[in-house]
């Protein structure tokens, strides 16, 4: 009895212990788990322009107990700091919950080390005056909203463990003039659609695409609705281009199609109005549903399009193609 009882004091006092949160310097963290702390808030005031998260802090405890602990996250919400213009995040830190550095519109540049495997949906949101970020390479996803309406973005590096990349990610970065998705991203969008992810990026003129897992979209999800892009080239992982891909961007001029694509869905590229430079890849068997096929109306009102070359394998063409 005497030591069951000892047993749920030690497990008691244990919860109670990772539940709690302290002060050191300028920082509350909050206890989550033996050894492990989240930064939870950051005490900011107009003066601070610069932070750097420590990898480490130790807390001396009522009870007289010493603990360092590992800094591993940073917490929602945690910093709300206009004046803010860089932060250094240690190589502890494994995770960037959801909103982190929202509204943090001093912000300029951010390098996300190696070590953050997540960044939550909204992470950067809001911040205005973000011009650079640098994901490492072991972010395995970029969630909803993560860089929503950061208007003066003009560089973003994706590292090659991004599996995927959540709807309104870039939501109206409207200074983004390129971006390149790598091989590594299997879906893009919520459920494997585009919408919204590029949404108002009015600058966007440049895409590469490594990666496309996009089973259903139509119309109403166009992926790059009011983008300008002039340029699209659809790299050699790519195995399917589906419908309505690059439906009426009327300033694209070029595509360049990988040679592991093998179908591109109808009205793929319909009114595309600027569209003078077509290049298929060698295993293109299809353009529009059927096989060796190009399908209805999959380059209709192309009306600046002026040769394409189609490949050997192509039987038949359809209505309006």
């Amino acid at each position: 009895m005497k030591r069951t009882l000892l047993l749920i004091c030690t497990l008691l006092c244990a919860n109670v212990l990772f539940a709690q949160s302290f002060w050191e310097g300028d920082f509350r963290y909050w206890v989550k788990g033996a050894g492990e702390v989240e930064v939870e808030v950051y005490n900011c005031n107009d003066n601070v322009t610069s932070v750097n998260i420590p990898s480490t802090v130790t807390h001396n405890w009522n009870d007289g107990s010493v603990i360092t602990y590992s800094v591993t996250s940073i917490g929602s919400v945690c910093f709300d700091c206009s004046s803010l213009t860089s932060v250094t995040i240690p190589n502890s830190v494994t995770s960037i919950d959801d909103y982190a550095f929202w509204g943090c519109s001093g912000l300029t540049s951010i390098d996300i080390p190696n070590s953050v495997t997540y960044i939550g949906a909204g992470a950067f949101a809001d911040c205005d005056s973000l011009t650079s970020v640098t994901i490492g390479n072991s972010v395995t996803s970029i969630e909803d909203a993560t860089f929503w309406d950061c208007s003066s973005l003009t560089s973003v590096t994706i590292g090659n463990s991004v599996t995927s990349i959540g709807e309104g990610a870039f939501y109206h970065c409207s200074s983004l003039t390129s971006i390149t998705i790598p091989n590594s991203v299997t879906s893009i969008g919520e459920d494997g659609d585009f919408y919204g992810v590029f949404l108002g990026c009015s600058s966007l003129t440049t895409l590469n695409f490594n990666a496309i897992n996009c089973n259903n979209f139509d119309y109403y999800c166009l992926p790059f609705a009011y983008c300008p892009i002039t340029t699209i080239n659809i790299g050699n992982s790519v195995q399917r281009i589906p419908e309505y891909f690059a439906y009426s961007l009327d300033s694209l001029t070029s595509v360049t199609i990988g040679n592991s694509v093998t179908s591109i869905g109808e009205k793929a590229f319909k009114d595309c109005s600027s569209l003078t430079s077509v290049t298929f890849g060698n295993s293109v068997t299809s353009i529009g549903n059927s096989v060796t096929s190009i399908g209805y109306e999959a380059f209709k009102d192309c009306s600046s399009l002026t040769s394409i070359n189609i490949p050997n394998s192509v039987t038949s063409i359809g209505n309006r193609a």
